[in-house]
């Protein structure tokens, strides 16, 4: 199986979410450009390699527009963070399918994108019943435009049967060597898997090309805590943050990204790792290095 340096963990902070992460719910939550640009930096600066984002219009709707991600990265860029940039393409369902792949038109363009292996129904909140499509075909093109844009997907699993479809696009040569999975465990809106440690040994388990597959790990609530620091005990990179939950413990709102990052950190050093810089993450999974 492909590993990580055994002295390293790869973290990655997602640090606003879709359409259930609102200031509403906890004030912290970074919406404008600006605000994701500094939560960035504040992440950056405890430990995180790379960054998840989820841009939103002037209304803190969310958006595929390629003009926002293009601000959001340069003002990143600007703070003189290098954090890798990873879009995501799930969005939100306000958003047409086909605008949910924009963000690979930003300039400067991401290094990595998400791209979930699956159709998933949301069962409940006020969407239900509506749908993310991610079928054969569609990942299929995807992945082809982000390997045509040399962006690397992160391949995100939320059911065993997604491992199908990372299998595909491995076996049809539409990702490169190392791939890389990250499993969303405890995402109930979406109908995905409870987030339990055996859980996580099923998808660790059943990973295509294993050798050349590194697997990272998240889950959202109360679980996010407990799950990721299985995944660093495990060998694996994680992701922390506010789309994944909005709290530093039960009933107390976390005070921001960083916040939940820091924790991390800590106990990844108790167990004996350090956070992966992002330049040794990029050596890692195979991306360019920033220019100087």
């Amino acid at each position: 199986m492909a590993t990580l340096p055994e002295d390293k963990v790869i973290i990655t902070v997602a640090t606003t979410g879709g359409v259930a992460r609102t200031k509403e719910r906890n004030t912290n939550v970074p919406e404008q450009p600006a605000d994701i640009a500094r939560a960035a930096y504040e992440c950056w600066k405890e430990g995180a390699s790379i960054l998840h984002i989820h841009a939103r219009d002037k209304n803190g709707i969310p958006t595929g527009d390629p003009k926002v991600y293009s601000e959001i990265h340069s003002k990143i860029r600007e703070l003189g963070c290098d954090i890798i940039i990873q879009d995501t393409t799930g969005t939100g369902p306000q958003v047409p399918v086909e605008d949910r792949i924009l963000c690979l038109q930003a300039d400067p363009k991401p290094e990595m994108a998400s791209l979930d292996m699956g159709t998933m129904v949301r069962n409940s909140g006020p969407y239900k019943g509506t749908y993310t499509i991610r079928y054969g075909d569609t990942l299929e093109d995807w992945a082809g435009k982000m390997k045509e844009a040399g962006v690397k997907p992160s391949m995100e699993v939320f059911n065993p049967g997604n491992l199908r479809e990372v299998r595909n696009l491995i076996e049809k040569g539409l990702v490169d060597k190392p791939y890389y999975v990250e499993f969303v465990l405890g995402h109930k809106y979406h109908g995905g898997i409870d987030a339990t440690p055996k859980h996580l040994m099923w998808f660790i388990d059943d990973l295509p090309e294993p050798q050349d597959t590194l697997w990272s790990v998240l889950a959202t609530g109360k679980a996010q805590f407990p799950i990721t620091t299985i995944g660093m005990i495990l060998g694996g990179a994680i992701r922390v943050g506010f789309e994944d939950s909005l709290f530093y413990r039960r009933g107390e709102p976390a005070e921001s990204n960083a916040q939940l990052v820091a924790r991390a950190v800590r106990f990844a050093q108790e167990l004996g790792k350090q956070p992966a810089t992002p330049d040794e993450t990029r050596r890692i999974l195979g991306l360019k290095l920033l220019k100087a």
